[in-house]
């Protein structure tokens, strides 16, 4: 049975080679890039040397791992870092939803074209950028936001210099940047809708507000669940490099992310086993919500799930 079963699978392989051969290059650069580097997973329970190597490094277990979660930072790490990503999920989940629906509600035409293209539009621009044109436009001196406060009679603001305000600048640079990108695979999804099912809504006598609410909601709803969970399974890898890009002394504690701190750690301090451990701790928190809210989703609705 084995047999037949390994030569039906290869039979099937043989006759759409093809599609193998197109998969072939994804496949090998998760491998080269994903997979193999997991070797080097282990200097974390390991002092690692580069000159002893990583088998030629002494074993010292959880060392590295009790360090971190024993040190003064670790806290502010986890809260900030918690904080953020829940606030971005907060505000960033549901306005491509939003927006969406506006758009699926709005006739073809120019001004749909027009607003679609304004909003794509800075998806396409580089993190390294958009970080240069949130310190232009918020700087104390000459930044357009602080000519505005001045000219309304308010004190200008250093934004980036007050802890308070990094949080918010660094969601809402986001929103700006990615909603309108966002909503490409849900508009995807709304043009599935049965325009009958508008039609026989219409006939009886349903506003164009409960049509959103119980026919385009429900249809976008499996798609919201995936992207809801492949967003859990992230929630801990805040965006490292923007976050880098606008962090200063000033703004430090607020903005000092695990992401940030193993960058800090592993190649500025070279402490290679220690920022190891710290990322491996954060990689293992996403998984575990992931395969959580996975979980918990299958128990609601099974065909909602990843797997």
């Amino acid at each position: 049975m084995n047999q037949a079963v390994r030569r039906s699978r290869i039979s099937t392989v043989l006759k759409k080679w093809q599609l193998y051969l197109f998969l072939t290059p994804a496949v090998l650069y998760f491998i080269v890039f994903h997979y193999l580097p997991m070797y080097g997973i282990q200097i974390a329970f390991k002092k690692f040397r580069p000159v002893d190597g990583i088998m030629g490094s002494p074993w010292v277990g959880f060392e590295h791992f009790e360090r971190f979660f024993q040190s003064y930072y670790f806290w502010d790490l986890l809260w900030n870092t918690l904080s953020i990503s829940l606030y971005e999920l907060a505000v960033g989940f549901p306005l491509p939803i939003l927006l969406a629906l506006v758009f699926n509600e709005i006739k073809d035409g120019l001004f749909k074209r027009g607003v679609q293209t304004v909003t794509y539009a800075p998806h396409f621009i580089s993190v390294v950028v958009m970080a240069g044109v949130v310190m232009t436009f918020l700087s104390p001196t000459t930044g357009i936001v602080n000519h505005i406060l001045t000219f309304l009679g308010f004190p200008a603001t250093d934004f980036l210099g007050e802890p308070g305000w990094f949080k918010t600048i660094f969601v809402m640079s986001g929103v700006w940047q990615n909603t309108g990108w966002g909503t490409i695979i849900y508009l995807a999804a709304l043009s599935a809708v049965d325009p009958h099912l508008h039609e026989a809504a219409v006939m009886d006598g349903a506003s164009r507000v409960k049509r959103v609410w119980h026919i385009n909601i429900p249809t976008i709803i499996p798609t919201m669940t995936i992207l809801l969970i492949l967003n859990i399974g992230s929630f801990l890898s805040v965006g490292f490099e923007k976050i880098l890009l606008l962090q200063n002394a000033l703004n430090m504690e607020s903005s000092d992310v695990i992401s940030t701190f193993v960058y800090r750690s592993g190649l500025v301090d070279a402490q290679y086993s220690f920022s190891t451990a710290v990322g491996l701790f954060n990689s293992i928190v996403n998984v575990i919500l992931l395969v959580s809210v996975n979980g918990i989703v299958r128990r609601i609705n099974n065909s909602n799930s990843l797997w």
